[in-house]
């Protein structure tokens, strides 16, 4: 069975730090582009940063670019998200989530491309 588990969430004051963590088991998705999402409270989920399975290619949205990074580590079949310079407007719930289809260098805001995803980890943010 495939699984995707998020952990790293927690509560953190405005302008600080949490490093989220993806582990992915059932399978390997060293050939998969793997993203993550959020969703607040009475908000759509949306798009927050991407990866391609070559690891060459990253990609954000306008509101996490230069806040948060994306990285993966095939060898441990995980994904990260290194958020810094945290605001109020962060807090959600943050899923992971992989394209098992993606051509090697493609990152996707698209959340109908990601075909498996994780059940989700709070991030709250104080002002």
């Amino acid at each position: 069975q495939v699984q995707l588990v998020e952990s790293g969430g927690g509560l953190v004051q405005a302008g600080g730090s949490l490093r989220l963590s993806c582990a992915a088991s059932g399978r390997t998705f060293s050939s998969a582009a793997l993203g993550w999402f959020r969703q607040a409270p009475g908000k759509e989920r949306e798009f927050v940063a991407a990866i391609s399975w070559s690891d060459t290619n990253t990609y954000y949205s306008d509101s996490v670019n230069g806040r948060f990074t994306i990285s993966r580590d095939n060898a441990k079949n995980t994904v990260s998200l290194q958020m810094n310079s945290l605001k109020p407007e962060d807090t959600a719930v943050y899923y992971c989530a992989a394209d098992s289809q993606s051509p090697p260098n493609r990152v996707t805001a698209s959340s109908y491309e990601y075909d498996y995803w994780g059940q989700g980890t709070q991030v709250t943010v104080s002002s």
